[in-house]
């Protein structure tokens, strides 16, 4: 990183927790350690990415409006950041886990990650989100169970699994980014798995006549899966947070980023059936395998697994629109979610985002209207905050496609709070496409393939389209969405491809409220944290006068730059931290 852009990171602590959060609501506790450790996920020994010694990691439990604290050691040797896929931070991008809002855990250190699972509710995931370590492991599922005065629209299940699948290479995540880092795309994944194991590694064990909740999230890096259970029908009865019609599915395509939650009733004779994921829209087409094994099971599972649609796009679309809002049910709240008549409101702006892969300097990039994002020195949330000059500006990706040629850009949307905003991605290339935005769900008002006009808003679905983090885009097709800006931050908008993410497929929207209040932004109430993470050089620290020194163990305290002092008068809120690269 260039020295002239001197902030590696900065970080939040409270006056205290209650002046951040409702100190009615719990507070849930967790103390990660995040480790190297030999895999053999595909038979080839691997280094893999564990936490507490587990890969996958471990499963986060809690209930709407919980306060999450979870302290990470970092014991790599690199810097590392944890994102939460769906959990929307309220007021609090900060906590976000991605390099442009939160600085890395530097190597030996640790950092405590503070969120609050404000008025949500579903299935989601947290994952690494720098470098490639996500090729590496250390995801795991997030459930977060209704209030017990908040009505759920079926019976509590028996039992609740989690199931984290998706496309698994060989190849170990260093040399997967030395390809990207080249100038070239990875190559075709060797295999898929099912909880971090190769075919019929996992068993799922069940009773005969009771019924089971399935959380199925496609934590993979470049492909869309299909997925199944030999013999048996799912009950999808939520998506990332909301409620849906509770149709039945044979099965079900789950897009990159993208988990469903279903109902699955033990109702065939005692024996064992395949759990099958396989690939989308490839070829070949990979397959794998887990097993449903009943306790009272009279025979093992046998013959091949059942067959999957592949390269079927009309199939998959159709199955997309039957995926509707439950309107009578309750979300995290006791209002229906009908109540909210998203389809009533009128946008206010029109955002087309165009996806395309430009050779740029000799090297394969990816870009959103033809701007390939790069990461700056300083996390953008921070620069902008303190207002830092050089490091981004606002409105360095249009809103539009341009058709011109792929250029480098730190791009960033601006974007006004409490807008109500139209998106149409745009996606002319013949490959699926799955886009993800931090900080937000929106409603997916329509799906289609060829060119979109506003005439395409005809065919919108304006009365129960399902709400949702993560939408697909089909080859030479397009989709919209509708999204009210109700929260101000620095968002993330990216594609869930992990090698397109890498290579430019991304940018920043910030949701700006020229009213600093703390109803609308956590940080006008908080002190800063050591965040942390120095990428280049030596780690320097500095802080005021006033006020233990909190930071991590081992930071050298030095002397502070310019900019440093310059930043800690602005605030005037106490003890403040800072860090830089030298």
């Amino acid at each position: 990183m260039r020295e002239n852009r001197v902030l590696c990171s900065l970080l939040f602590l409270i006056f205290t927790i209650s002046s951040c959060v409702n100190g009615e609501d719990p507070y849930r506790f967790f103390t990660w350690n995040v480790t190297y450790g030999d895999i053999w996920p595909l038979g080839v020994k691997q280094q893999g990415i564990l936490i507490n010694g587990q890969f996958p990691g471990p499963k986060i439990d809690c209930v709407t409006n919980d306060n999450l604290i979870i302290s990470v050691f970092n014991s790599l040797d690199e810097p590392f950041l944890l994102s939460w896929n769906g959990i929307q931070q309220r007021r609090n991008s900060f906590e976000d886990g991605v390099y442009g809002t939160t600085c890395p855990i530097p190597p030996g250190k640790n950092f405590t990650y503070i969120l609050q699972v404000k008025d949500q509710i579903g299935s989601f995931y947290y994952f690494p989100s720098l470098a490639f370590h996500k090729a590496a492991g250390a995801f795991g599922g997030i459930s977060i169970a209704s209030r017990p005065r908040i009505p759920v629209p079926f019976p509590p299940p028996d039992s609740d699994f989690t199931i984290l699948t998706g496309d698994w290479f060989k190849k170990n995540h260093t040399d997967l980014k030395a390809i990207l880092d080249g100038g070239s795309n990875i190559p075709f994944p060797d295999g898929l798995l099912i909880n971090g194991r190769g075919a019929n590694g996992y068993t799922f064990t069940v009773e005969q006549g009771k019924t089971y909740r399935f959380r199925i999230s496609n934590v993979g890096l470049t492909t869309s899966i299909n997925f199944r259970i030999q013999g048996h029908t799912m009950k999808l009865v939520e998506v990332e947070g909301s409620h849906t019609l509770q149709n039945i599915y044979s099965s079900l395509d789950v897009h990159l980023g993208q988990t469903y939650s279903v109902l699955v009733t033990a109702d065939q004779p005692p024996k064992d059936y395949y759990v099958v994921a396989s690939t989308r829209f490839t070829n070949p087409v990979l397959t794998t395998t887990a097993i449903l094994h009943y306790a009272n099971s009279a025979g093992a599972v046998s013959g091949p697994p059942p067959g999957g649609p592949t390269i079927q796009i009309d199939w998959s679309l159709n199955q997309a629109r039957s995926i509707r809002w439950n309107l009578t049910a309750s979300g995290p709240r006791p209002n229906p979610q009908g109540s909210y008549h998203y389809g009533l409101i009128n946008t206010t702006r029109t955002i087309r985002l165009a996806n395309s892969a430009p050779i740029i300097n000799g090297k394969q990039r990816y870009a959103v209207n033809s701007v390939s994002f790069i990461p700056a020195d300083t996390p953008l949330k921070i620069a902008d905050y303190f207002k830092i000059s050089g490091v981004f500006n606002p409105g360095t990706i249009s809103d539009n496609p341009t058709g011109g040629g792929g250029y480098l850009q730190t791009s960033v949307m601006a974007a006004d709070f409490r807008a109500y905003v139209e998106i149409v991605f745009e996606n002319s290339e013949d490959t699926v496409q799955s886009w993800h935005i931090n900080g937000y769900s929106f409603f997916v008002v329509g799906l289609d393939g060829g060119q979109w006009t506003p005439a395409s808003r005809l065919s919108y679905n304006l009365r129960d389209t399902v709400s949702r983090c993560t939408v697909q885009v089909y080859p030479k097709s397009w989709t919209a969405i509708y999204m009210a800006l109700d929260n101000v931050g620095m968002w993330n908008i990216r594609s869930e491809n992990w090698a397109r993410q890498y290579l430019g497929q991304q940018f920043y929207l910030r949701v700006y409220s020229p009213v600093n209040s703390w109803r609308d932004s956590i940080l006008s109430r908080r002190m800063l944290f050591f965040a942390v993470a120095p990428l280049e050089g030596k780690l320097g620290l500095s802080r005021d006068s006033t006020g233990p020194v909190l930071c991590h163990e081992g930071v050298t305290v030095t002397d502070p730059s310019p900019l440093v002092f310059d930043m800690i008068k602005r605030l005037s809120i106490g003890s403040i931290y800072t860090v830089r690269c030298r």
